[in-house]
């Protein structure tokens, strides 16, 4: 099978879960499921790195390409990297259930960006010591080892998305629900075609995005360059001076307008990056390519 066909696969589980599940409350289990599915991934991943690590001949750490390429690639992943990190409104949406909201979204914010990113970076870091710029950016592409231990952690690793990727458009289903009235039993003919027909029209079309542009990680770190670096730091760093300038000393301003200036300025440098690699990677790849 050709990689359009898995993507299609894909996005059609994405669609019937994004269906079966009609609000975010209704996760629940679900939530359980998906850290257990991310386990399973880093710890396999971890550990069959390490093994081929300890065996493999000395590796080539050098990042590939002219200087030019190095620094697009690089401040393109920065944007990447950001939009990746991004997860940590998931925390602090769920810690919103309970009062003092606040106290509560600090300390899922704080845990998230101490302990959470342990794994993150193990599994980072042991991938480029083990293969140096050979890593594949799908680490288990790489690795060796029993073919059931990789299918297990590949399978986990799709599940896991399936359902990450419900939450972070779960957002834009409860708007358009609340917007257009779908209230009552999720079951109802009306809600049901109405979960059908924009959930199902939303991931058609991502879908097809997906299978046509196999280069599609170039958008995320485009999406990460125009939304997230703005929103996670130019606009809560200009917020806060706006709702705290009279409160804030000198010294505390000064932070806050150097966190907004340069923020900016890499929000721009990584959106002009990834145009670039978009514009680099659709002369290597043709729509719907099978690579």
């Amino acid at each position: 099978m050709k990689l359009p066909y898995f993507i299609a696969i894909a996005g059609f589980v994405c669609g019937l879960f994004a269906i079966c599940i009609p609000h975010l409350s209704a996760l629940r289990i679900w939530l359980g499921f998906s850290t257990f599915f991310s386990l399973v991934y880093i710890v396999i991943a971890f550990a069959l790195s390490l093994r081929d690590g300890v065996r493999a001949p000395p590796r080539d750490y050098d990042i590939p390409g002219s200087d030019i390429s190095r620094v697009f690639t690089t401040i393109g992943a920065s944007a990447s990297l950001v939009f990746a990190f991004n997860t940590g409104m998931l925390p602090e949406i769920q810690a919103t259930v309970k009062q003092p909201v606040v106290g509560n979204m600090m300390k899922a914010l704080y845990f998230q960006f101490t302990v959470g990113v342990l794994p993150l970076y193990a599994v980072a870091f042991m991938g480029y010591w083990a293969y140096g710029n050979d890593a594949s950016a799908y680490l288990l592409s790489s690795v060796s080892g029993p073919v059931w231990v990789k299918t297990f952690a590949n399978i986990s690793a799709f599940l896991q998305t399936v359902i990450a990727l419900h939450i972070f458009a779960s957002p834009m289903y409860e708007y358009l629900d609340t917007k257009y009235g779908i209230k009552g039993s999720a079951l109802a003919v009306k809600n049901l075609s109405f979960r059908i027909m924009v959930r199902g029209g939303y991931l058609v079309v991502t879908t097809l995005l997906a299978a046509a542009l196999p280069f599609i990680g170039d958008f995320m770190s485009l999406t990460g360059a125009i939304s997230t670096f703005p929103l996670t730091f130019i606009l809560a760093n200009h917020m806060y001076l706006v709702a705290k300038r009279n409160k804030l000393t000198s010294l505390q301003k000064l932070w806050h307008w150097i966190n907004v200036i340069f923020f900016g300025f890499m929000s721009v440098t990584a959106a002009v990056a990834a145009l670039r690699l978009i514009a680099v990677d659709s002369k290597n790849y043709s729509i719907f390519a099978d690579i």
